[in-house]
């Protein structure tokens, strides 16, 4: 079942769900679930390995970031990938699953966001993909809402992460085995 905006919005007091919300979700939030905005981008290089138990990821630099004092911008050229984590912060209880989606201004502007689900029990800012699949250049602002999530209470009780990315790390530091 999708949450409504009330329980989204008890959940947010009873156990931030989600922390660091820009004023338009919290006091005016639209659909189904909540927008998350643009904090962070990287560049990443470098060669990854993910095998049965052991993987190793790329490199990753931060190339833009949000400033609240000044107005950040930063330009995706055609075909160019970076990651990208979320102002916010999410904390999911046992029983609730998170399913981001792109900002329907993405798509238009031929901007993939690439991302999974979000497991319960999660805790942390989110990382997600951006790739300019389109022939035009795309100008971004750091913090503009780029994502909408949506969130799903399980019927029963859900299986808690307990993954190595729980906090949002952005990348491996070297290899290692995988939980």
């Amino acid at each position: 079942m999708v949450l409504s905006q009330e329980k989204i919005k008890k959940l947010i007091n009873k156990v931030k769900l989600v922390e660091g919300l820009g004023k338009r979700d919290l006091e005016n939030p639209e659909g189904a679930g909540l927008d998350l905005r643009l904090g962070e981008l990287f560049k990443i290089k470098g060669e990854t390995f993910l095998g049965i138990e052991k993987r190793s990821t790329v490199d990753h630099k931060s190339v833009a970031k949000y400033n609240p004092k000044k107005s950040v911008t930063f330009t995706i050229k055609p075909g160019e990938f970076y990651l990208m984590q979320t102002m916010e912060k999410v904390n999911l209880p046992d029983n609730i699953v998170c399913i981001p989606y792109p900002r329907s201004t993405l798509l238009r502007s031929g901007v993939w966001l690439l991302a999974t689900q979000i497991a319960p029990g999660y805790k942390g800012i989110l990382t997600f993909g951006l790739k300019n699949m389109g022939k035009s250049k795309f100008k971004v602002e750091m913090g503009a809402r780029v994502a909408h999530v949506i969130f799903y209470e399980i019927g029963g009780k859900g299986t808690k992460y307990r993954g190595q990315w729980q906090g949002g790390r952005v990348t491996t530091k070297k290899e290692e085995v995988q939980v």
